[in-house]
C-alpha cells in the first residue's frame, strides 16, 4: 500500500512538474530577437484582411518548422495544434494577421510600400494597430512551448486569425469564420487568451480589465428619402440633406441625454454623409453611416431604439421617410472575472512583478476576439508599447493613423505572458 501511495504521489508531482525559471529565462532571451525581426519583416509586408495569403504561409511554414500541426480555417487563418507531453486542459492563443487601408508616414527604415485592393481602389497598407507584433509574439510563444513540450499539460491550440478589422465587402471572415470552421471545437478550448499592443501605455507594462473590456462595435446606415427639385426653387422639393442635418445634430442627443454613461461609456458617431451631384439641384436622397460602441447589451439595445425612433420621426416631421439599417460587427469583449483573477501570477511574472501589471478602464474600441468569448471563458489584456520619444500618453500616434508606431523593444513580455498563461492555468484551471 506504502509503494502504491507514493507512486500515486510521483504522478501528482510529474503533473505539475514545469521547466526551471532559468530555463525559461534562457529560452526567452533566445527568442527576442526572433521577435523583433518577425515583427519588422510583417511589418514592412501587410495585407488586407481575407487577403493575407503570405501572411498566412509565412506563419504556416514558422509553425510547421517548431513541429507545431497546422490547418488552414477561414480563407487565410492558421490553427496550429501542440499536444503537451502530459494530460491537460486546452488553452488557445490568439493573434490577429490583417493591416489596415493606411498609407505609413512614420520614418520607420521597415516601414509599408504595400498596396491592395480596398472598395475597388488601389491603397496603400500598413499594420497601424499593431497586428504585425501580436504574430511576432504568438510565434514566439509557440517557439518556446514547442521546446518544452513535455512538460506542458494538455494541448496548446494557436490561433492566428485573418480579417479581424472586417472582412471586405459581403464576405465572411474573421473570428466568427474560424469559429463556424471549428477552430474552437477540435480539440475543445477550455480558455481562451488575446493580447493587443497599445501606443500609448506605458512600454513593456500589461494592462487588463475584468469583465466588459472593449465595446461592441454597430454600424448604421441611414437612408433619408427626399424630393427632388431647382435649387433655385426649394420650396419644391423636400431637401434631404437639412433633413440629414437635423437627424445628425439629434443623434448627438442619444448620449447627452438619453443614457446613463456613469455606467459605462457610449459612443454615437457619424463618419459619412453622402448627397447630391451639382451644386443647383436639392437630391431625392442623403446617406449616411456611422459607429455605435456600447458595453453591455441592454444599453446596445436601447441606443438601436432611439436611432430609429429619432431618424424616422425627424423625416416624418419633414414630410418624407428614412431606412434605418444597423449591422452588428462585434460584441462586447469580456475577460471572464474569475479568468483574470487566475491569470494575475501569470501576467505579473512575465512583464516583471506586480507594479507592472495594471488594471484600467474600459475601451471603447472593439475586437471580434469577443466572438471567441462566446465558445470558452476568454481574457483580453494589452500590453504598452510608447516609444521612447513620446513623453505622455496624449503625444503619441493613435492606431489606425498613418504616424502609428510602435516601440518593439518589449515584446518579449507578451511572448512570456502566453508561455506563463499555458503552464499555469494547468494549475490554476484544473478540469
Amino acid at each position: 500500500m506504502k509503494k502504491i501511495i507514493a507512486f500515486l504521489l510521483l504522478l501528482s508531482g510529474s503533473a505539475e512538474a514545469q521547466p526551471s525559471q532559468a530555463t525559461l529565462e534562457q529560452l526567452f532571451k533566445e527568442e527576442n530577437t526572433k521577435i523583433i525581426n518577425w515583427r519588422r519583416y510583417f511589418h514592412e509586408f501587410p495585407e488586407l484582411g481575407n487577403r493575407e495569403f503570405n501572411t498566412c504561409k509565412k506563419v504556416e511554414e514558422t509553425l510547421k518548422s517548431f513541429g507545431i500541426s497546422t490547418r488552414i480555417v477561414a480563407k487565410t487563418g492558421v490553427v496550429g495544434i501542440l499536444k503537451g507531453g502530459k494530460p491537460g486542459p486546452v488553452v488557445a492563443l490568439r493573434a490577429d494577421m490583417d493591416g489596415l487601408p493606411v498609407e505609413e508616414r512614420n520614418g520607420l527604415s521597415f516601414a509599408s510600400k504595400a498596396k491592395g485592393e480596398y472598395n475597388g481602389a488601389t491603397v496603400p497598407v500598413m499594420h497601424a494597430c499593431g497586428h504585425d507584433s501580436h504574430v511576432a509574439m504568438l510565434l514566439g510563444a509557440a517557439e518556446v512551448l514547442s521546446k518544452i513540450k513535455n512538460d506542458i499539460n494538455g494541448t496548446v491550440v494557436f490561433l492566428f486569425q485573418p480579417a479581424e478589422e472586417g472582412p471586405p465587402g459581403t464576405e465572411e471572415g474573421g473570428a466568427p469564420l474560424m469559429i463556424k470552421e471549428g477552430a474552437m471545437d477540435n480539440p475543445k478550448v477550455d480558455a481562451v487568451f488575446g493580447i493587443h499592443i497599445n501606443s500609448k501605455y506605458d512600454l513593456g507594462k500589461i494592462y487588463y480589465k475584468p469583465g466588459a473590456t472593449m465595446a461592441s462595435s454597430d454600424w448604421f446606415t441611414i437612408k433619408v428619402k427626399g424630393k427632388q427639385s431647382h435649387g433655385a426653387y426649394p420650396w419644391n422639393a423636400i431637401d434631404p440633406i437639412v433633413v440629414s442635418a437635423e437627424i445628425v445634430q439629434a443623434l448627438q442627443t442619444i448620449v447627452s441625454r438619453n443614457i446613463d454613461i456613469t455606467q459605462a461609456p457610449v459612443v454615437v458617431s457619424v463618419g459619412r454623409i453622402q448627397s447630391g451631384v451639382r451644386a443647383n439641384i436639392i437630391p431625392e436622397e442623403a446617406m449616411m453611416e456611422g459607429t455605435i460602441r456600447t458595453l453591455d447589451s441592454e444599453v446596445q439595445k436601447k441606443v438601436h431604439e432611439k436611432i430609429r425612433l429619432i431618424a424616422e420621426n425627424i423625416a416624418e416631421a419633414n414630410g418624407t421617410t428614412a431606412e434605418v439599417i444597423i449591422d452588428t460587427k462585434t460584441l462586447v469583449t469580456f475577460s471572464d472575472p474569475e479568468l483574470v483573477e487566475r491569470s494575475l501570477p501569470s501576467l505579473q511574472a512575465a512583464a516583471g512583478g506586480a507594479s507592472n501589471v495594471k488594471l484600467t478602464n474600459w475601451v471603447t474600441g472593439a475586437e471580434d476576439f469577443s466572438f471567441f468569448g462566446t465558445k470558452a471563458p476568454s481574457f483580453f489584456f494589452f500590453l504598452g508599447a510608447r516609444d521612447t520619444q513620446f513623453p505622455t500618453m496624449s503625444s503619441a500616434p493613435d492606431h489606425h493613423t498613418p504616424g502609428f508606431i510602435i516601440n518593439d523593444s518589449k515584446l518579449d513580455v507578451g511572448m512570456k505572458a502566453f508561455v506563463h498563461l499555458v503552464l499555469d492555468f494547468a494549475k490554476t484551471g484544473k478540469k
